[in-house]
């Protein structure tokens, strides 16, 4: 696999904060589960020095990622863990992964797909590349027997490693804010800072009961949410971004962890602050006066909806805020 030598472009870096609101309680399990008689089937994950609970970046760019991947309807071609598929583009540039002999199913060349130059990409392992695009770039080597064979009327080279592309998108841990921080401190539910919620499965035929114990944050809880997009090609930055904002709407109307069929994890997003910081703003930081760092914020956003249908304000800030930047 030849080395590629030019250094992906960095225009800026722009901020979305939000505040994150359970509006039904919220399981995301930390694992580590005691096996106490009487005790929690499930806990929630915790902060190890603080010990409040948190919704991890990692659960919420997931769940983004996998509403993204539904409503760009895009194919199943890498095989997971316990017999599930998912969607990954398997190289930079476009090809067709073998998901079985003689099957083969387009992805799109992380480059342009819109969901892995979100939330990067692995590149796979014995995929299909036109041979004219190999050869451009650099992945067709003359003197290796790969195999051949014509797919959807392309003549296509077998490529033993695709190439990884790296994240746009980066989701912080989300943090109990501390006005709720202090409401649940307060709370005596027996667990601390968290609920109980009892289940009782039954099996529909002999309805033999299955009780369950399971821990929540409690409805009302409040985070602290962030996310940072990298700018790296002004012409996608639009359509990453609304891309974003469509999937935070879709996810109100979903769930956030787990158990969400049986009605927790509903959530809302509040207040949305968007800011955005050029290169050209990072090189002057050390030379700005305290307090004038450059940081250009635009006005707040109430609400997911306020966001959809004011959608053209944060275009014309994005479009103004780009032209000047140099990579």
């Amino acid at each position: 696999m030849p080395v590629s030598y030019a250094q992906k472009p960095l225009l800026g870096k722009l901020t979305l904060t939000s505040q994150l609101s359970a509006e039904t309680g919220l399981h995301i399990g930390g694992g580590g589960e005691n096996l106490d008689i009487g005790g929690l089937d499930k806990p929630v994950i915790r902060d190890p020095l603080t010990k409040y609970p948190y919704l991890p970046g990692s659960s919420i760019k997931g769940k983004l990622r996998s509403i993204l991947e539904r409503l760009l309807n895009k194919p199943l071609n890498r095989q997971g863990g316990s017999g599930t598929w998912r969607y990954e583009s398997d190289d930079l540039n476009d090809g067709f992964t073998e998901v079985e002999k003689d099957r083969f199913i387009r992805y799109e060349g992380a480059r342009t797909c819109q969901i892995s130059r979100l939330f990067g990409s692995t590149g796979g392992s014995d995929f299909w590349m036109p041979i004219e695009t190999a050869r451009e770039e650099g992945l067709y080597e003359e003197n290796k027997n790969n195999p051949t064979s014509t797919i959807n009327n392309q003549n296509c080279i077998k490529i033993n490693r695709g190439r990884n592309a790296p994240a746009r998108l980066i989701i912080r841990d989300c943090h109990l804010i501390p006005e709720s921080a202090e409401k649940l401190r307060q709370v005596d539910t027996g667990l601390y800072m968290t609920e109980w919620k009892f289940e009782n499965g039954i099996d529909r035929v002999t309805a033999a009961a299955n009780p369950r114990q399971l821990e929540r944050v409690p409805a009302g809880s409040k985070f602290q949410f962030e996310l940072v997009y990298t700018v790296e090609n002004k012409d996608q930055v639009i359509e990453d971004l609304q891309n974003i904002a469509i999937a935070l709407a879709i996810l109100e109307d979903d769930a956030l962890g787990g158990h969400g069929s049986r009605g927790y994890g509903k959530v809302r997003f509040q207040n949305f602050q968007f800011s955005y910081r050029s290169l050209a703003q990072y090189r002057q930081i050390t030379s700005t006066p305290p307090g004038t760092s450059g940081l250009q914020p635009l006005e707040t956003i109430p609400n997911t909806q306020a966001l959809l249908d004011n959608f053209g304000s944060l275009s014309e800030y994005v479009n103004r805020l780009l032209p000047g930047d140099e990579s």
